[in-house]
């Protein structure tokens, strides 16, 4: 989820005794909700649509198009159907609020309050009008007026004591419609009414009557078709009991391609597949008593109620093939949870029934819906070319209607249909995620351009086995993002405990894949080259990437356009070894240097992207040359503690040689040198000032005794806003580089060490007497002067206590790319945005009220900004 402060500037600050809401908007959106419970597709837009038990509707398209609406208020949808070809989706609430939203806009455009529970709903195809069943038993019309964007109640309805007496039935009280059927192709004027008790009524509403009616009085049944049993050994039709008693209905769908057959289950387990064709009763009872037969899948006397029922036509070519019938239910109680599919074959009615093959679905995890979806350029509707199943929590799965129904032939084993996942746009399990960042490109020029070549060039649709085509090809994408001449402005890197890494152009709000790094270089083994990814860096200058894993091993990545052969390095404090490789176009490692088996925990580019400043869960910080492909040094920052690393900055400090210490006079022979110091925070509070380019130790102090839970440490030049840089947690968030390019160089150092400083010292910060080091605890935040802390001073300028447990934070830039303030992340769900340098409240809000997410251990590893956008993952998988 990527979510993005709206306008640019500073924001207002609260007003008296009161904080203001942050206003926030989501850019984006993916995967599916843990909380998905229902399910609606629209056959022409080739849309999904998956409503959820805390109001919000997630929409799938096409080519990583998803959006995601959000209800005001936290209710769960009961029904989610769309208007067809219109943009429009219908939801009902469990408060049985209608609600009807533009998909266009992603705006809820009109919403209605029922006064009575609604039991059933349906929208008519190619129509703006929809059926509604309430517990009272009444049938009411309603339509959407596009014009005026409002949904009308239509003069027309049904009530049941009307609907009895026309159709000859007497009925003691009322009871609720708790399935409504249009039937197939007479344009919505007959209708399909299912009441609670049993009692089924197929309705014309232009005629006003009863054009048949069935009801478990009339079960005088022709025979039960047994070979929907498991353990039948024979498909035949045996005679059963006449006698049968009134049972609630659950589920209804209609069997057959013209609506000649309805197929309905009961609370017993059992289905009943009911003849509509012949005319409504006149007279005795008898006269239509044999138009019904019986689906049991299990013999046992306590059997599931059949929740759901959905039919899929066979081929038109063959009239004999039936169908395909799935039921959720029926069958005995303590069995697995299956979803059943029955291939049902007829020859001649109900009186031919039979069925030819059962197959039963496992689910991963408890059923929540299911959902059959029409073959795309055939003009047969009810021919379903794919299957989704969604379970709980928020998985969803997807079959191959060709491996569906290729059933089995006489004795043949029914081969379980393979299902396969739901393809989402950032993987977060299989594999496993385990860090993400967001980088901005914006100002660095060329390479933006150049990096645009590597962007998918056409809509490039899932994997899918054998000769099936993704059914879902809706949405329209951005205009811009089609643009020949765009730059890619941003991307969004993931890495996953496999050790491979995913990059996304993220300029737009759809992520379009990039790049797909492997663990390993080349064919060349490395020790711990698989290890799970803990931190990422990259500098957007030279577009150079750096990958550290828990291994220790540090990855470093450069891109090439073209393809060709260089040479592979591996580089430690003892050795260093060369191999050929063959690479071809985007990035590819290129140098892996090993300088302690700890798990890196951060990583920090300098400006010019040839220096990698490198901390360990053990408290060691290293400095690597990739150029000159060397260890610099690795030093002990935690004091013997090994307390991690949580934190690096790159600082450059232009001193007088009378305010060093004797450790500094050593760097420093002249009486004003220019240098840079690497700021190393543990997260025990303690900071270490380092020479970047001898690794000396200038400086080492606790910032506050009490603390042993530092999160992240930003650099912030107060003046003029230039200049800084952030580390925060397990991974260093973007490195744009707005300080000054520090071009004074001491030359009277030694050759090697004047060159490592040229390279660590482009785009650092310069020593200005007002540049401040904001320091983030959990519990509370500090700021020093960064000038005294170099100096050996330890004093705060300032000190706030958080009422929360801090857990993530970043620096916010308005629209002029000036620090303005600071976002902090709480373990309550609670985001703060607070300004610079006196870190007051300026607003605030919630996980909760901005996606309906709750804060989940683990989600700061993956949370991470860029100017003001945030990426968050929900669940992060645990993997340490």
């Amino acid at each position: 989820m990527l979510l993005q402060r709206r306008g640019g500037g500073n924001g207002g600050g609260p007003g008296a005794g009161e904080v203001a809401q942050l206003d926030a908007q989501i850019a984006l959106h993916y995967g599916v909700p843990y909380a998905a419970s229902v399910m609606g597709f629209d056959p022409v837009q080739r849309l999904l649509a998956v409503g959820t038990l805390d109001g919000r509707i997630k929409i799938f398209g096409g080519d990583n198009i998803e959006g995601l609406l959000i209800s005001p208020k936290s209710v769960p949808y009961k029904y989610l159907q769309f208007i067809q070809n219109q943009g429009l989706l219908v939801a009902v609430s469990n408060e049985n609020e209608i609600q009807v939203w533009n998909l266009e806009f992603r705006q809820l455009f009109h919403f209605s309050q029922w006064d009575v529970n609604i039991t059933a709903f349906a929208v008519i195809e190619e129509t703006f009008f929809m059926y509604l069943g309430d517990e009272n038993g009444l049938l009411s019309v309603l339509k959407y007026d596009v014009d005026d964007g409002k949904l009308l109640k239509m003069p027309y309805n049904v009530t049941i004591h009307s609907l009895s007496e026309a159709a000859g039935v007497s009925l003691l009280d009322t009871q609720p419609i708790v399935g409504i059927l249009p039937q197939p192709d007479t344009l919505g004027t007959r209708v399909l009414i299912a009441f609670e008790r049993g009692l089924l009524v197929l309705w014309d509403i232009s005629e006003d009557r009863a054009i048949a009616v069935r009801g478990y009085g009339d079960l005088h049944m022709k025979g039960q078709v047994s070979g929907a049993q498991t353990d039948a050994s024979e498909h035949q039709i045996d005679n059963v009991d006449e006698t049968e008693e009134e049972r609630e209905i659950c589920s209804l769908c209609w069997a057959s391609r013209g609506g000649s057959t309805a197929a309905v289950g009961y609370i017993t387990g059992d289905i009943l597949l009911w003849d509509m064709t012949v005319s409504s009763r006149q007279g005795k009872q008898t006269d239509v008593s044999s138009n019904v037969v019986k689906l049991q899948l299990a013999s046992g006397s306590r059997r599931l109620p059949v929740i759901v029922l959905h039919w899929s036509a066979g081929s038109a070519k063959d009239t004999t093939k039936g169908g395909h019938l799935f039921v959720y239910g029926g069958d005995d109680m303590g069995s697995e949870e299956v979803l059943t599919v029955l291939s049902l074959e007829s020859s001649n009615g109900l009186e031919s029934v039979r069925c030819a093959s059962r197959g039963d679905l496992k689910l991963d995890g408890s059923f929540a819906d299911m959902i059959l979806i029409p073959d795309t350029g055939v003009p047969d509707k009810i021919r379903a070319s794919a299957l989704f199943v969604l379970t709980n929590p928020g998985q969803l799965n997807f079959y191959d209607g060709s491996a569906l129904f290729s059933g089995r032939k006489s004795e043949e084993v029914y081969a379980q249909p393979e299902a396969r996942k739901f393809p989402v746009a950032v993987p977060t399990i299989d594999p496993n995620i385990t860090v993400t960042d967001l980088y901005s490109l914006t100002g660095t020029g060329h390479p933006s351009i150049s990096l645009k070549k590597f962007c998918a060039r056409q809509s490039v649709a899932p994997p899918i086995s054998g000769n099936m085509k993704w059914p879902l090809t809706g949405g329209v994408p951005s205009e811009m993002s089609l643009k020949e001449d765009r730059a890619v402005e941003r991307i969004y890197v993931a890495g996953y405990q496999d050790g491979s890494v995913r990059i996304w152009d993220a300029t737009f709000p759809i992520l379009v894949p990039m790049f797909v790094l492997d663990a390993k270089a080349s064919d060349i083994i490395l020790d711990g080259a698989n290890a799970s990814v803990s931190s990422l860096a990259f500098c957007s200058l030279n577009l150079t990437f750096a990958v550290g894993t828990t291994s220790g091993l540090v990855r470093v990545y450069k891109l090439h356009e073209h393809t060709g052969d260089s040479n592979f390095h591996f580089v430690s404090e003892s050795k260093q070894e060369v191999h050929a490789v063959h690479h071809g176009r985007g990035f590819h490692c290129h140098v892996a240097f090993m300088a302690s088996n700890s798990p890196v925990r951060s990583l920090r580019f300098t400006g010019s992207g040839e220096v990698l400043a490198v901390g360990y869960q053990n408290g060691q910080v290293a400095m690597f040359d990739a150029s000159q492909l060397s260890v610099m040094f690795c030093v002990d920052c935690a004091s013997g503690t090994n307390s991690p690393v949580v934190s690096l900055s790159i600082y450059g400090v232009v001193s007088s040689a009378a305010e060093l210490d004797q450790s500094q006079k050593e760097i420093a022979k002249s009486g004003k040198f220019s240098t840079d110091v690497l700021l190393s925070l543990t997260k025990d509070a303690r900071l270490t000032v380092i020479d970047s380019t001898s690794g000396l130790v200038i400086n080492s102090h606790l910032l506050d005794q009490q603390q042993l839970s530092a999160v992240s440490m930003y650099v912030i030049d107060v003046a003029s806003d230039e200049g800084q840089t952030q580390s925060s947690g397990d991974k260093s968030p973007s490195q744009s580089q707005t300080g000054k390019e520090q071009k004074d160089l001491d030359q009277k150092q030694a050759q090697g060490a004047e060159t490592n400083q040229k390279k660590a010292s482009q785009h650092s910060h310069i020593s200005d007497s007002n540049s401040l080091l904001l320091v983030c605890f959990e519990d509370e935040a500090l700021l020093f002067s960064l000038t005294s802390l170099i100096q050996g001073s330890n004093k705060h300028l300032h000190k706030i206590k958080l009422a929360k447990h801090c857990c993530w934070s970043a620096i916010f830039k308005n629209k002029d790319d000036k620090a303005c303030g600071l976002i902090l992340a709480y373990q309550t769900g609670i985001i703060e945005l607070r300004s610079l340098p006196d870190l007051e409240i300026l607003a605030e809000s919630s996980l909760m009220h901005l996606l309906r997410w709750s804060y989940k251990t683990g989600m700061d590893k993956c949370m991470s900004s860029s100017n003001g956008q945030i990426a968050m993952i929900s669940n992060v998988p645990h993997h340490r």
